[in-house]
């Protein structure tokens, strides 16, 4: 179940898929870049928590800054002034592969055969072990972090190939797993994106009166904080390479060309619902997502309500669709304090009212429709159940916008073990009782691709939380601490 908000975290274990991470890239002559960069990743907090950092070229010279948690924690008054040239990237993060600690943050500048690069990744290469082995056999690179982008740093900067397109392709036949990358050179901005599109990446351009030049982010949400202008979404495999001489694009061609097959999810919950992708609102997208949980899985209800924040477009499209009226019943706390500490099970059973406050005066003697994004362990909702009883509530009828996640991600989403997933192990209905829930559904698989129109807009989607169809081929006892365990 998510509890997030778009741009605060705190330390309580709310049961929901984990963010990945957000990327930014800028090219801007005359501009400060780093700024620029910085205001990308206050668009993009929401994908990810942990850490954030800058880098930016100048002069042959690539300097950067990473620190640990929020984008306004990790960067204090004159971190961004010593972070000067045209051209910068910055990432925020959450950790799909090694833990959240200060060697992990990006982006990270690393140097090899073809110069020094810097590197903000999102997504997870699930054959990083092998190929860190592959790497300091080959080429003798020498790791000082325990996570995956730093096996794609070394593999580029060292990759052959003439060009960066070239160097990009030859890392691509190698890497398996999900990428969007910013990446830059002395005298380079490079965006790339995997053959799937398992990840997002988008370009945009800055009008004259914001110094011109272009930019690449995971959504559209922060080109429009950098008052940039959407030009387009990347394809699957193409690399785009922007230096003083212009700017240029090359897609790769594999062996094996595959459907796109974009994760699905982002267009459930991980994107802000004022991004768009596939020519689509995700706010829209969720209304629809809403109106067919609707048809499915009708109930006789007074009101409508969803968990703030993520699951409000999906209510409203549930209410829309039934009828019935929609109401805000609970009240998110936005500034729960990120070092709120407490022993582990007083965390559960404080956590939610520490988030929420219900609204009696709206709640009592209702019969509620409770819309969520998503279940995942199950560890929380039973408590957004009691609270809302405890309010008044007379039945409560649990909706949920994605179907059962049965499956863990290995492509760049920290979600849970299979062992770990509740929808894995229980019926509905047995998740219905421990939830304590009058009735419980589901919006179905063949539903959420109804709406997503997979067969009608760009290009696929990556459903195997849901069905366990994975697009590559997984090691399914990988763990996002693999590289920490191989290095022990």
């Amino acid at each position: 179940m998510s509890l997030r908000s778009y741009g605060q975290w705190d330390a309580v274990p709310f049961d929901h898929p984990r963010e990945e991470c957000g990327v930014v890239g800028i090219y801007s002559p005359g501009a400060h870049s780093a700024t620029l960069t910085a205001i990308g990743l206050f668009a993009l907090q929401h994908r990810g928590q942990e850490s954030a950092g800058v880098a930016a070229a100048e002069d042959g010279t690539i300097r950067v800054h990473t620190g640990m948690g929020l984008v306004s924690e990790a960067f204090h008054d004159g971190d961004l002034d010593r972070i000067t040239g045209d051209m910068a990237v910055g990432h925020t993060r959450y950790s799909t592969t090694g833990s959240s600690d200060a060697c992990n943050a990006q982006p990270l500048v690393v140097d090899g055969g073809n110069g020094k690069l810097a590197v903000a990744h999102n997504g997870n290469i699930i054959n990083a072990v092998q190929l860190r082995e592959q790497l300091r056999a080959r080429w003798d690179c020498q790791f000082e972090t325990t996570t995956d982008t730093e096996v794609i740093a070394h593999l580029l900067a060292n990759s052959p190939g003439a060009t960066w397109p070239e160097r990009l392709f030859s890392g691509m036949r190698m890497m398996h797993g999900a990428f969007s990358l910013a990446l830059l050179t002395p005298t380079a901005l490079i965006a790339a994106r995997d053959p799937l599109g398992i990840r997002p990446l988008c370009l945009g351009r800055l009008p004259a009166d914001n110094g011109s030049g272009w930019v690449f982010a995971s959504e559209t949400c922060a080109l429009d904080h950098m008052q940039a202008e959407f030009v387009r979404e990347l394809e699957p495999g193409e690399v785009v390479v922007i230096t003083g001489d212009g700017i240029h694009s090359e897609v790769y061609r594999g062996e094996k060309q595959r459907d796109r097959a974009l994760c699905v999810f982002e267009w459930i919950y991980f994107a802000r619902p004022d991004s768009m992708m596939d020519d689509r609102l995700m706010h829209t997208v969720r209304e629809e997502m809403g109106a067919e949980l609707a048809r499915e899985h009708p109930a006789d209800a007074d009101l409508v309500i969803g968990i703030p924040d993520s699951s409000t477009s999906a209510a409203v499209g549930f209410a829309k669709e039934s009828g019935i009226p929609f109401a805000n019943g609970l009240v998110r706390n936005r500034y729960v304090g990120r070092t709120f500490i407490e022993p582990e099970q007083q965390r559960r059973d404080r956590g939610v009212r520490q988030k929420f406050n219900p609204m009696p005066a709206v709640l009592r003697g209702k019969r509620l429709v409770v819309v969520d994004d998503s279940i995942v362990r199950g560890t929380t909702t039973p408590h957004v159940v009691e609270l809302l009883r405890k309010a008044g509530a007379s039945e409560i009828h649990l909706r949920v916008c994605a179907p059962p996640i049965k499956h863990p991600c290995y492509l760049g989403v920290d979600m849970a073990t299979r062992q770990e997933l509740i929808a894995a192990n229980k019926s509905i209905e047995e998740i219905r009782e421990l939830t304590g829930a009058d009735t419980l559904g589901y919006l179905s698989v063949s539903g959420l691709m109804g709406v997503a129109k997979p067969d009608k807009g760009k290009g696929g989607f990556c459903d195997a939380c849901f069905t366990g169809n994975y697009p590559v081929p997984v090691q399914l006892d990988f763990s996002k601490m693999a590289l920490e365990r191989a290095a022990s």
